[in-house]
């Protein structure tokens, strides 16, 4: 029964998968065709768009996030050690 539930699954996936890679492919030649069409506008929006990112204060996002994970990243060091450690002392007893 759990072949038949993995079989269908995977099915699900596929064309999932299928359908996503449609949709992309579908969006990019929608997009090169309105490119080529309106060269200035598109132009226009590419400069605004990169304007409006550059004041984003993303770099301090993505670095105080940074910070935080190798904060983080210590104590969980220090937690699988001590685990590991215990599971080794109970498998000596």
């Amino acid at each position: 029964m759990d072949e038949e539930f993995s079989g269908t699954s995977g099915d699900v996936a596929e064309r999932g998968l299928r359908y996503t890679k449609d949709q992309l492919e579908q969006l990019l030649e929608q997009t090169e065709e309105y490119v080529r069409e309106n060269p200035a506008r598109s132009m226009a929006y590419a400069l605004i768009a990169g304007f409006i990112l550059n004041r984003l204060p993303i770099g301090r996002i993505l670095g105080a996030i940074t910070r935080l994970i190798f904060i983080a990243f210590k104590p969980a060091i220090l937690a699988y050690g001590a685990t590991k450690l215990y599971h080794a002392a109970q498998g000596e007893e």
